[in-house]
Parts: C-alpha cells; structure tokens; sequence
C-alpha cells in the first residue's frame, strides 16, 4: 500500500537558476544536487522542515523524444503550467517579501472563501498558489 508521495517534479529550463531561484529567493533547503548520468543533475529541493522534495528537473533529461522535452520546456517558458500551492501564516507579508526580491506576482492577496491567496511564478515560468488558509481549513 502507498503510504505518501515524497518527490514532485517541476520543470524547468534552466536547473542552474532554478536552483538559485528556491535556495536563495525562496529560501528552500538544497536536498540532493547529483549528477545521475553524465550532464544530468538530479536537484532536489523543499521549504524548511518539509518532508516532500521537489524535483527541479530539465525535461531533456528523461524525455525519450526532444521534440517532447522543448516543448515541455516551452511550455514552462510561456507559464502554462501551475505545479502546485504553497501555504504561509502571513501571505501579506510573504508577497511584499518577495516582490521586494524581484518575484513576479500575477495577482496581490485575495481574500478568497478558503483564505487569503496570491499568485507567484518562479523565475522558469511556473506559477504557484501561496496562501494563507482560513483558520481552520486543512492546511496539508
């Protein structure tokens, strides 16, 4: 039986700036930066005290075909894709944080029915919820 997930991947073109990007704007924990094949880097990331790694992964290193990764990698450029949501105690503070750092925000904090919510995108192209659940909504 499947107990959790313990890795989620986000494509990127660039696994040297996404690097920079999460450990340095964002604040993550570098888990594993590995070669795996030769020019293939293995780069892992999470928020500080979470247990679940995000993959910073270049699709040209595990698309059978090139013509699949550059248009993943395309994709990611023109920020089609929204990988996921992140939670904070203070979205507010957080957003002006951030802008303050150069993150583009394609939305200020929104009050929303499950919470206050703004709309990040890393410096690859993915956009991301950041909220600020209401007191009591599931928080996971």
């Amino acid at each position: 039986m499947i107990k959790r997930m313990t890795h989620v991947t986000i494509w990127v073109y660039d696994q040297d700036e996404a690097l920079e990007f999460y450990t340095k704007v964002l604040g993550f924990e570098l888990k594993t930066n590995a070669e795996f094949a030769p020019g293939k880097w293995w780069i892992t990331v999470s928020p500080k005290g979470q247990d679940l790694e995000l993959i910073l992964m270049d699709p040209r290193s595990v698309a059978k075909d090139p013509a699949d990764a550059e248009l993943v990698r395309e994709l990611v450029k023109r920020g089609v894709l929204g990988p996921g949501a992140f939670t904070t105690d203070d979205v507010r503070g957080t957003y002006d944080e951030l802008r303050g750092q150069g993150v583009e925000f394609s939305s200020p904090p929104t009050e929303r029915f499950y919470g206050i919510e703004t709309v990040m995108r890393d410096n690859q192209g993915n956009w991301f919820s950041v909220t600020q659940p209401t007191q009591g909504q599931n928080q996971h």
